[in-house]
């Protein structure tokens, strides 16, 4: 099959006439060799004009391309010219080879008539020849040829379709895969632009309210404090409502808006370990190092990826198990969700983490803070998603 396909490679990369050339060259020595066999009775010897005809014969094979019927009518009736005359080397090799080019490279409507005209082409020219030439045999093995010929052209024809279908089918599901991993990436770019305005939007207003407080119960400072608080106040509302117009469209229509309470963090996997376990799904967490200052937007984000990684098990691992592992370093944080693989008994999982949509969100929210994220099965069974987080780079 590889020697196949490598043969049809080279073919396809060669020039058509140079293949039809080479072809028509091979066919008019075989007929220039038989000419000079000894004649049988009522044959006449090749004669510059059946070399012509011979000529006129072979010839249309370099021009069936462009014209397959022009060249199909001169073959054939070169043809019954030449049986007609009676001629030595009768060239019946060369009407199956126009027939076989004709039918695999011609439209249609004259790849169907081509067999036909053949045949009875091939029928008249064998009632011209002697008697002692043509016998039943010839009859048969002739239009036979013509019949194999046609089969072998429209088999290689339809194979050709249909390895031409089957590569643009390749080629359209390739892309409509991009345009769905594209789509996941905006939606999910979407989804964390809306959580992170949700994030500076909270403490945007806690500023403000804090501002408008010292504002008004500070009236023994300086005046410098008090304009300064002033300023505080006005900035804050100022740069939190033209914060809140030009991300607003970022919300799809009649989604709600966000609230000022506090996103969720790695501080609150308590209660989203108790929504997983309702599932079904029991859930180890451990901790290593000491919880420092962590960003808002890097806390959510990390709170996402347990949570979207924690999702996938319980959908497509068919786990009963599952270690979240949290790693704080003073540059990073680093979230390790993994699972045992599924549970004795659960069968095999239809789908892994990794085939759909959640590990591209996943990855985008840890590429938004320039961090690491890896997923993938584990060689001792199960599957492993790992998010590393830095944090001197945001919070500076």
């Amino acid at each position: 099959m590889r020697t196949l396909r490598s043969i049809r490679g080279v073919l396809a990369q060669l020039n058509p006439l140079l293949i039809d050339g080479t072809v028509a060259l091979v066919l008019f020595a075989l007929m220039a060799t038989q000419g000079s066999k000894q004649l049988q009775p009522g044959q006449h010897p090749m004669t510059p004009l059946a070399w012509v005809l011979a000529v006129l014969i072979i010839a249309p094979i370099l021009t069936h391309r462009r014209f397959p019927r022009a060249s199909l009518a001169v073959c054939l009736a070169a043809l019954i010219a030449y049986a007609a005359g009676r001629y030595v080397a009768y060239p019946g090799l060369a009407v199956f080879v126009l027939t076989f080019d004709i039918v695999l490279h011609s439209r249609r409507r004259v790849a169907l008539a081509a067999p036909f005209a053949a045949a009875a082409a091939l029928a008249v020219s064998l009632a011209l020849q002697p008697s002692g030439v043509v016998n039943f045999y010839t009859w048969v093995a002739s239009e036979l040829g013509v019949v194999v010929a046609w089969l072998a052209a429209e088999n290689l024809r339809h194979r050709r379709a249909r390895w031409s279908e089957l590569q643009a089918r390749a080629e359209r599901l390739e892309r409509e895969r991009e345009e769905e991993a594209r789509r996941a990436v905006t939606e999910e770019r979407l989804r964390i632009a809306r959580e992170l305005h949700d994030v500076i939007a909270h403490s945007m207003s806690v500023i403000a309210v804090q501002s408008a407080v010292g504002h008004h119960v500070m009236d023994t400072q300086p005046l410098q404090a008090r304009q300064a608080l002033a300023a505080i106040e006005a900035t804050s509302r100022s740069a939190l409502t033209e914060m809140r117009r030009l991300l607003g469209v970022l919300r799809q229509e009649g989604e709600p808006n966000g609230s000022l309470t506090p996103a969720p963090g790695l501080a609150d996997l308590a209660s989203l370990v108790t929504q997983v376990q309702d599932a079904g799904l029991r859930v180890r967490i451990q901790v290593d190092g000491q919880r420092g200052p962590v960003p808002p937007g890097v806390d959510l984000s990390a709170y996402r990826v347990v949570q979207e990684a924690l999702t996938n098990v319980i959908k497509h691992a068919a786990s009963s198990c599952a270690t979240v592992a949290i790693c704080y370093r003073a540059d990073s944080v680093t979230v390790e969700i993994t699972d045992d693989g599924p549970a004795p008994g659960a069968g095999v999982p239809l789908a892994r983490p990794g085939s759909g949509h959640g590990v591209i969100g996943m990855r985008e929210r840890v590429a938004v803070f320039g961090g690491e994220f890896a997923a993938g099965p584990r060689p001792e069974g199960g599957f492993r998603v790992r998010a590393c987080f830095p944090i001197a780079e945001v919070a500076g």
